[in-house]
């Protein structure tokens, strides 16, 4: 693991010094790019290094651990005309007037529709909970377990007053 954190590290800061040159000292396209490597060698101590200075790997007994192939990325392309003055381009498809208008209508009753599911849902959540606020079984002589007991309920009626609200001001937003 430590071994591999090594070779992560040196190559991370061999990359930036090559990747980074200049477009006019980059191999021309065709040609192979430079390659970077990470050499592992042991020190007259006995301790293992790791480098990408190939003059320092002639001195001391070393291994090529990777090789990586450098690559600079490319020149940003020319904007068309249209793009270039804020338009959009010809082939972009364009949506009408009437098919927005279609659009916006369905989703008014998509949202409807959800907004009666979702109060029809909430009427029988308060009717559930009423019903378990009504009953007391014997062995909840402590309120603090009737609360235990009711607290689902509550938190599902809570769930769906929340949706309800969303679902209007989703509806109330469709039409700014």
């Amino acid at each position: 693991m430590f071994r591999a954190l090594l070779v992560v590290l040196a190559a991370a800061a061999a990359l930036p010094a090559r990747a980074q040159q200049p477009p006019a000292q980059q191999p021309p396209p065709g040609e192979q790019p430079p390659a970077t490597e990470i050499l592992k060698c042991r020190g007259a101590d006995g301790h293992w290094t790791y480098t990408n200075d190939r003059r320092e790997g002639e001195k001391m007994k070393c291994e090529v651990v990777t090789r990586q192939v450098n690559v600079a990325p490319a020149p940003p392309q020319r904007a068309t005309a249209p793009a270039a003055r804020g338009g959009r381009p010809s082939e972009f498809p364009r949506e009408s007037a009437s098919e927005r208008t279609t659009a916006r209508e369905r989703q008014r009753q998509i949202l409807e529709q959800e907004l009666a599911n979702e109060q029809s849902a909430l009427a029988k959540a308060k009717q559930d909970l009423a019903a378990q606020e009504a009953v007391r079984s014997g062995d909840e002589r402590n309120y603090a377990r009737v609360e235990e007991r009711l607290q689902p309920y509550k938190d599902t009626v809570e769930t769906h007053e929340k949706n309800v609200e969303a679902l209007r001001r989703e509806l109330n937003n469709l039409y700014r």
